[in-house]
């Protein structure tokens, strides 16, 4: 489950990462970043992770700090038309919305390569991303403390269609920092469900909230062929 026979065409678009730039160097490989998309030819495994989350929650800028390739992005300009029907509360400085998928890739050691699919906001997209679970090892949900109920609806499909996930409270400027016991019974999550901090902008914030869903995968019954893959990575 969640893994494949990794293709050396691998998909990248035309916008470098906010953070995590070419030149950077790839965890756990020690690897410089050039911006090329193909693939070490040793690569056996690629792992399908999901970065979810509502509107404006900081997917795209999550996917981008962490690939080592330039994400591919599906963004398009914000209209009137679409505040008709999308929240934009304490999002007054979002100018562009993801409409399809963010694509992004980290090679996680010589044989293992983990792809990065971050998923639209909007409800209208729900169908969308959902056909994006297939074959996916797990999700991590990016939530915002200033909008922690429409994390709800997010949580509630994956869980719906039995993937696995951790959340990841992303730190915004004007967010309050609210204790993780307060919002883990808030968010009514699970014990075992990994609740962290991260900061969407930052590389190393990112790979550690990306850590913590890997770890929780591997404590997981029934572990696959792409567990073991990710247990030497």
């Amino acid at each position: 489950m969640g893994f494949a026979p990794a293709s050396e065409d691998s998909p990248a678009g035309d916008h470098p990462a906010e953070h995590g730039r070419a030149g950077d160097s790839s965890p756990g490989t020690g690897r410089r970043h050039t911006g090329g998309v193909h693939l070490a030819s040793g690569v056996q495994t690629a792992v399908k992770v999901l970065v979810v989350g509502h509107f404006a929650v900081g997917k795209t800028t999550f996917v981008g700090a962490l690939s080592e390739i330039r994400p591919l992005r599906t963004e398009e300009v914000m209209t009137q038309a679409g505040a008709l029907v999308d929240d934009l509360a304490g999002t007054k400085d979002k100018t562009t919305t993801t409409v399809a998928l963010d694509f992004g890739r980290l090679t996680l050691n010589d044989s293992l390569v983990l792809y990065l699919f971050g998923t639209p906001g909007q409800q209208r997209f729900t169908e969308l991303w959902q056909d994006m679970t297939r074959g996916a090892l797990g999700a991590l949900v990016l939530a915002d403390t200033r909008r922690l109920g429409q994390s709800f609806d997010v949580m509630g499909v994956l869980e719906d269609l039995g993937l696995p996930y951790a959340v990841a409270l992303n730190d915004f400027g004007d967010s309050r920092e609210h204790d993780l016991a307060e919002v883990r019974e808030a968010l009514d999550l699970l014990p075992e469900t990994p609740l962290v901090r991260c900061d969407a902008r930052d590389r190393v914030s990112s790979t550690h909230a990306l850590i913590a869903l890997v770890e929780y995968l591997l404590t997981r019954d029934g572990s696959s062929a792409g567990d073991s893959e990710l247990e030497h990575a």
